[in-house]
């Protein structure tokens, strides 16, 4: 498969950057099924974001077995949000 550099939109800062078709053939390589949504400086804020201590934690019902449960994300109301447990099981599940 021949890869080609593409032009991407960060979806946290809005800026436009190249995926190149040397970044787009390590991510086939790896098994990696999505194009990044981050810009290289989004990527590395985030990354030091998420090393600055601990992340904010949201409770959350789980959309599989209906236990409260804590994720480190802000959840959305088009996406089911599972407990540790049932992830897991999704996951497995899936073959991920």
């Amino acid at each position: 498969m021949e890869f080609k550099d593409k032009v991407l939109t960060c979806r946290d800062c809005g800026a436009e950057f190249i995926f190149t078709a040397g970044e787009q053939e390590f991510y086939a390589e790896k098994g990696f099924e999505h194009e990044p949504v981050r810009c290289k400086d989004c990527r590395a804020a985030r990354k030091r974001q998420r090393n600055d201590g601990p992340r904010e934690m949201y409770t959350v019902i789980c959309s599989s077995c209906g236990r409260e449960a804590q994720v480190p994300f802000k959840p959305r109301e088009d996406r089911p949000v599972y407990c540790r447990e049932c992830f897991e099981a999704h996951r497995a599940y899936r073959g991920a």
